[in-house]
């Protein structure tokens, strides 16, 4: 009976798969499989996957090893990025039965109706150009946070990028849908909703047309009732309109936090990687959200060993972060991605020098944050306090994205709390 069926699933990767994730969950409950956590025994375990680095892949390869370890009868199915990408590639991983492409993922049930363990692996996918659907999704889980999915797919061609390739086009829910979920997200307790999509300044179009803007959906999503929180998880800076900025400003419900990718501090290797911006006109979007928003917190993406980074414009773009007023860094190695440009790149940045530049960065980062969180000390700011208790303590953010670690309380769970940072 498909009713005794058991699924578990897990996320690798971005909020947008832990959105998709839950979506997918909520699906399969409603069609009669009953749920497991991914450590416990199933009949299937589904893997939904990410392929922005090498380590993703990897990830992917040791989980399924250890699936087959612990259940070696189980159904195991592999969808997300790396399947749409490398759909062949994960049917030879040994213990791997259904590979799922990017049309197929939200398809999942129909898939596992009659699906039953077998020799051949079976792979489902279609080229990425057929992939024109939005579907819909958002994350509720014991967490206080829930990630709404709003925008999928991107039309941009940075050299490093796969994900063009893995979702395909960009497209947007709309205003009126995306209005309805935040509603009903409420009306379950949640009090902050972060808003995410693949390049999720790009909101707006639907059947391959501009009908709107990010800006317009945020003015609409700021009148919502019962949502106390909304953060905006990323945007690039060519994207982040002065309206957006402004908005955040003047809305009790917009959180003042920005994540902002910048990738270098380099001009030079911002144009081999092919981003629509120059450092200048990031710069600008910082000292612009620090005259308006002066407590805001700014998160930043920095790509470091990217091919032809010489030493010198490392140095660019650790001395243009150094000056920057941010308050934490996302550091990413590169890593080599087939079928993008930045693969004939020459000449290549040994390992070594790569995870050198990490750690300069992630030095730096941690620096920024103890600065910016001293800026914070004696200010009384609003913590949102989340549900775990973690050996006898709690955590939870402030506003302004500072993490607040206190002793367990039963009564600050999901409550917003006034806290003197200290």
């Amino acid at each position: 009976m498909q009713s005794e069926k058991s699924i578990a699933l897990h996320t690798l990767g971005c909020k947008l798969n832990f959105s998709e994730t839950s979506t997918l969950g909520r699906m399969i409950e409603k069609d009669g499989f009953v749920r497991k956590d991914f450590d416990e025994s199933a009949d299937i375990y589904v893997i939904n996957t990410c392929s922005v680095t090498e380590n993703a892949d990897k990830e992917c390869r040791q989980l399924v090893r250890r699936i087959q370890k612990q259940n070696s009868d189980a159904v195991i199915v592999i969808t997300g990025c790396y399947a749409q990408l490398k759909p062949r590639e994960i049917a030879e991983i040994p213990g791997v039965d259904l590979v799922l492409g990017a049309a197929e993922k939200f398809n999942l049930s129909n898939h596992l109706k009659d699906f039953s363990k077998g020799d051949a692996t079976k792979i489902c996918s279609c080229d990425i150009a057929e992939v024109t659907d939005f579907n819909s999704s958002f994350s509720v889980t014991d967490r206080t946070r829930t990630f709404l999915k709003v925008q999928d797919g991107c039309d941009y061609s940075c050299s490093f990028c796969t994900i063009p390739m893995a979702r395909g086009k960009s497209r947007s829910n709309t205003i009126e849908n995306v209005v309805k979920q935040a509603t009903h997200i409420a009306e379950q307790g949640v009090k902050e909703i972060v808003l995410t999509g693949v390049n999720l300044g790009d909101f707006g179009i639907i059947d391959g047309q501009r009908t709107t803007d990010f800006h317009a959906l945020c003015k609409k999503l700021d009148k919502v009732e019962g949502i106390s929180r909304f953060r905006i998880s990323s945007i690039e800076p060519n994207l982040l309109t002065d309206d957006i900025i402004k908005l955040v400003a003047e809305s009790n419900k917009f959180m003042p936090h920005f994540h902002i990718p910048l990738q270098s501090g380099s001009n030079t290797i911002l144009g081999l990687m092919r981003r629509r911006y120059k450092r200048e006109l990031y710069a600008e979007k910082i000292a612009t959200i620090k005259q308006l928003i002066p407590d805001c917190a700014i998160g930043v993406d920095v790509i470091v060993g990217f091919p032809a980074e010489s030493d010198q414009e490392f140095q660019e773009t650790f001395e243009f972060l150094h000056n920057l007023d941010i308050s934490y860094l996302h550091v990413f190695t590169y890593s080599e991605r087939n079928n993008t440009k930045a693969i004939d790149i020459k000449p290549v940045i040994p390992v070594h020098i790569r995870n050198e530049r990490n750690k300069i960065l992630r030095n730096l980062s941690y620096q920024k944050m103890q600065y910016f969180r001293a800026s914070q000390c004696g200010r009384q700011r609003t913590v949102l306090f989340e549900q775990e208790d973690r050996n006898g303590m709690m955590e939870g953010y402030t506003d302004n994205y500072i993490r607040i670690t206190t002793p367990f309380r039963a009564e600050w769970v999901n409550q917003e709390v006034s806290w003197l940072i200290q």
